[in-house]
């Protein structure tokens, strides 16, 4: 038992190195990057102690390469997955007793490892399988995951330091207990940090953990689970399980056990998990918690005072940084008509600037969309929009995928303000942008609150204060993240929790210490020290 209250390192984000020409950082993530681009890996499931190989196996390439073959990783079957569970619930009853400060050293730790020995393999992982460029990788892989591990330490040290008031003879106290079975992760390829982040959460709060990467991620979850295990995460505690979704889900979801479902992804499929959790109620030893962060149809509206330049820049980086595939990229703006002709020629001219290839020449800002299918949906929108008479292709339009999928940065215009790419979730480097009349401002503001199902991320541009200030209310539900002159994308763990509501998701609020407070079932505990011996109460007497 601990034997004392103790308070852990205070939290502080991770600065971001630059990695200039001819910096120390710079040559040792380009020489691991080379190293691992020249090696081949075979990822395995991990499963309890064991790292688990099978016959039927898949190739790793990266995006930008895909004729080069990184190594493989293996496909589970049924039997696997049950034998994750089984693990992890043999491993449940140490890891819940053990008492937290321990629980919190081993993320603790790891964040240390991470910020060491661990920078240069996870930034490069990130690189090569996931197609980042050496800052977007920086940014995610290495600081965003160290700061989600130090900040939960610090909220769980909040959390449990929370205890309500006690009347005289009275001791109450509040535990937040673990939930009771297990919790499934499912998580993206779009960011390493919150793949890690969607199994540590629960973990740090004595939970145990399946969880199943997106076959487009494996190459950095290996690295990940290298990290848990030398961090001294306890076997079981975290299996990792690849095998197709439908696959993990049947035994999941038909498990008395399952607890918790932390996801990231497509709304759709949230949705069909939602309603398999909801059809499956009866068999599950509690209700289940659903947290889901999905979809996005961020956007930018400048008024007419906003100034041009800055506009053009929240455009140029909010849409394009990572290709557009973040769930919180700018993917549709509203640009006054007094400001659009200043606009349109910055954006312009910064797209003419960007260079495009491979992570591994750190002067290419674009590098390539993730898999065939991502090439395919993408390139598919674009065919479309060049036979519409109400949008045109102003910048970009271009695809290739004869070495890498690789998708020009793209700007359409539309005179019709619920144009398809207005509408739908494009997750790739184009914007559609809407040029409206600067007098209709107040109109133009329920247009944008109006046109999707999604409700993530979204910014206005303004050095008016009322503008400002209407905005901010009229479209208080359309964001769970609303930016003030700055682009959409971005969110810092400790300054911007992330999550969005509607069709986004569950708005609990990634990297604080909401998202915590799902992962755990508070008991309370009434402790009388002069107990009554007598049922009657006063009034009762003559």
């Amino acid at each position: 038992m601990s034997k004392g209250v103790f308070n852990v390192p205070i939290a502080s984000n991770e600065p971001v190195k630059s990695y200039k020409t001819g910096s120390k950082e710079r040559e040792e993530l380009l020489h691991t990057y080379n190293k691992m681009n020249n090696s081949k890996i075979d990822v395995p499931l991990y499963i309890g102690g064991q790292k688990i190989t099978t016959d039927n196996k898949k190739n790793i390439t990266p995006p930008h390469d895909h004729q080069h073959i990184l190594g493989q990783y293996s496909l589970g079957e049924k039997k696997h997955v049950q034998m994750a569970i089984d693990s992890a619930l043999e491993a449940k009853s140490k890891w819940s007793n053990l008492p937290w400060n321990h629980r919190v050293a081993i993320f603790l730790k790891a964040a240390e490892l991470l910020a060491g020995p661990y920078r240069a393999k996870i930034n490069a992982a990130t690189m090569l399988a996931q197609s980042k460029n050496i800052y977007q990788a920086e940014i995610d892989a290495a600081c965003e995951l160290i700061d989600f591990f130090k900040y939960n330490a610090e909220y769980v040290t909040n959390l449990y330091s929370e205890q309500p008031e006690s009347s005289e003879g009275i001791w109450n106290r509040l535990e937040h207990r673990p939930l009771e079975g297990f919790v499934f992760a499912i998580t993206p390829f779009n960011f390493t940090s919150i793949c890690a982040n969607l199994c540590a959460a629960p973990a740090l709060m004595g939970n145990v953990v399946i969880w199943k990467p997106a076959e487009t991620q494996v190459y950095s979850a290996k690295i990940i689970m290298e990290l848990f295990k030398e961090a001294g995460l306890p076997d079981g505690v975290i299996n990792m399980v690849t095998a197709s979704g439908p696959l993990v889900g049947e035994v999941v979801f038909n498990h008395k056990d399952f607890a918790g479902l932390h996801f990231t992804g497509s709304t759709n499929v949230f949705r069909q998990l939602w309603k398999k959790i909801g059809n499956n109620i009866e068999k599950y030893r509690s209700y289940p918690r659903i947290v889901g962060e999905t979809g996005g149809k961020d956007f930018i509206i400048a008024h007419k005072s906003a100034n041009p330049s800055e506009v053009a820049t929240g455009i140029s980086r909010g849409a394009f940084e990572y290709q557009g595939q973040k769930c919180s990229a700018a993917s549709r703006a509203y640009i006054p008509s007094n400001i659009w002709k200043e606009v349109k020629k910055q954006i312009t001219s910064d797209i003419k600037s960007f260079k495009m290839g491979s992570p591994e020449d750190p002067s290419n800002f674009i590098n390539a969309v993730i898999s065939e299918r991502s090439f395919n949906k993408i390139s598919s929108y674009i065919d479309y929009i060049k036979k519409q008479k109400d949008a045109e292709i102003i910048i970009g339009g271009g695809y290739d995928k004869t070495k890498g999928y690789f998708i020009d940065p793209t700007v359409v215009v539309t005179t019709n303000p619920k144009f398809r790419t207005m509408c739908e979730e494009v997750f790739g480097p184009l914007i559609t942008i809407y040029v409206y009349d600067e007098k209709n401002w107040i109109e133009t503001l329920k247009l944008v609150d109006e046109t999707s199902e999604y409700a993530l991320t979204g910014a206005v541009f303004s050095v008016n204060r009322y503008a400002i200030d209407e905005a901010t209310k009229i479209l208080e539900n359309a964001a769970g993240n609303f930016y003030i002159n700055d682009k959409p994308t971005g969110a810092v763990v400790g300054q911007q929790p992330f999550g969005g509501g509607r069709g986004s998701g569950t708005n609990d609020k990634a990297g604080s210490i909401l998202n915590l407070l799902r992962w755990v079932s508070p008991r309370t505990i009434k402790e009388t020290f002069n107990p009554a011996k007598n049922y009657r109460y006063p009034f009762l007497e003559k």
